[in-house]
């Protein structure tokens, strides 16, 4: 009885910040609940104002490393004394016009170098949203955004030299596996990976570098390594005799591509913003070793800001020096999506994009996707991740540009994410019926 009373209590106590009133008797309200999956939107209302009354909503986070994001936007009352962000415009702040996700979208930290940390994904990222007159907050409201949902099991994963974190979903199986690869900094993503397994896929998200008792940086990596990642995914009960698939951003990209063409049963890739050949660090499998593109810090650029800006330092993949570092991803047999940004300062994903693509047409393969976002910067992650302008970069040591504008960054992370979830349905879960629907 007092665990039921208990429960009731809190879910009312949840429900109350949800519509908080103030004195003034002005409400915010989230639809449809104050709580949601972190790649959900909320339709956001505030009630109770005077007629025309202009008021500054606000909304603020606070990342894993204690630094805080805001967005603000000022909004003027309908005749009932009604607010609602699907139908009125933002008449100035971080962004104008009608922004329904604009508080989400728009936050950003007052310093230029950064990037939003999320580390802890069991417990839900908090968003408070306040709504300001006159400098009085006159209602708040806190959005819950989860990360994980419920049934999806979160395992820290140390199984001989590997590290990472599998996501599970509900049930039993069987699930497509899909192997997890982030940036050069070599932690697993969990988010994204939690989020996948929210869609009906097992996900491993792999450490490959600093992360627990891995090399801080690496001078050389061995494929054999990750293949024992995708042989760990492949050996759970729920996802044996499934179909298997990479997802990579940046560096992990070429990793990726690697994998898809020297190792067997890949059926999916996909690589955001990565290279098509190898980069930074040499790699090795069995006999072999594909050597990396030269990295030349003299080419870099500074920005007026004072940015780095390391477009352009790598050698070019179909130069003479380039070519013995480009992947022969013409032998993989599984399909590939390559998302590419047209703004990213982080080097020429786009051209990289496009001489991949080439590569497999001039092979006589047409089992590729391109997907191309123009100002878009670097980082395309999960929808409504924080904006990254610029933040520190270990290879060259020091804060480097990573292009893009806001709002389109976000658009592309949201239609991003729909066309790799539907991707990953096609090529492995087409006739399972465990893999969820997106709607």
């Amino acid at each position: 009885m007092f665990s039921v009373l208990k429960y009731v209590f809190t879910s009312f106590a949840r429900n109350a910040l949800a519509k908080m009133h103030y004195s003034s008797g002005v409400s915010i309200r989230l639809l449809p609940s104050y709580k949601c999956s972190f790649e959900d939107p909320v339709h956001v209302t505030v009630s109770g104002l005077n007629p025309q009354q202009r008021v500054d909503l606000r909304s603020k986070i606070t990342d894993a490393n204690g630094l805080v994001f805001k967005a603000s936007a000022t909004y003027q009352a309908d005749g009932s004394g009604q607010v609602d962000l699907n139908r009125d415009p933002s008449l100035g702040g971080s962004f104008t016009g009608v922004e329904p996700m604009g508080l989400f979208w728009a936050l950003k930290a007052d310093v230029v170098s950064c990037k939003f940390a999320l580390k802890d994904v069991t417990r839900p990222a908090l968003v408070d949203i306040e709504c300001v007159s006159d400098d009085k907050v006159i209602a708040k409201v806190t959005n819950e955004r989860h990360c994980m949902t419920d049934g999806v099991r979160r395992i820290p994963v140390t199984e001989g030299r590997i590290r990472g974190t599998l996501f599970m979903p509900l049930g039993k199986g069987p699930f497509p596996g899909i192997l997890d690869t982030n940036v050069f900094r070599g932690g697993p993503f969990e988010l994204r990976a939690a989020l996948l397994a929210k869609r009906g896929f097992a996900v491993f998200a792999l450490a490959f570098q600093g992360y627990q008792d891995l090399p801080k940086r690496a001078d050389r990596f061995h494929l054999e390594y990750f293949e024992e990642g995708i042989d760990f995914l492949r050996q759970q009960p729920e996802v044996k005799d499934q179909k298997i698939g990479l997802v990579s951003i940046s560096k992990s990209g070429d990793l990726a591509l690697s994998m898809a063409t020297f190792l067997s049963g890949i059926s999916a890739t996909i690589s955001i913003n990565g290279c098509n050949a190898n980069t930074i660090i040499p790699l090795y499998y069995k006999d072999i070793c594909v050597p990396p593109l030269i990295f030349d810090v003299k080419k870099a650029k500074m920005t007026p800001s004072g940015l780095m800006d390391i477009r352009d330092v790598l050698n070019d993949p179909v130069s003479k020096e380039g070519l013995p570092s480009v992947i022969p991803i013409e032998r993989a047999s599984g399909n590939f999506m390559f998302i590419m940004s047209e703004a990213d300062r982080n080097w020429p994903s786009a051209y990289y994009a496009k001489l991949a693509c080439d590569r497999l047409k001039a092979h006589g393969k047409n089992n590729y996707e391109l997907v191309r976002y123009e100002k878009a910067g670097h980082f395309i992650e999960v929808p409504y991740m924080p904006f990254c302008l610029a933040n520190y970069h270990a290879v060259p040591n020091h804060v480097v540009f990573f292009g893009g504008e806001p709002k389109a960054h976000s658009e592309a992370q949201l239609d991003a994410w729909a066309r790799m979830v539907n991707f990953f349905k096609k090529h492995l879960a087409a006739a399972d019926h465990n893999c969820r629907s997106m709607l």
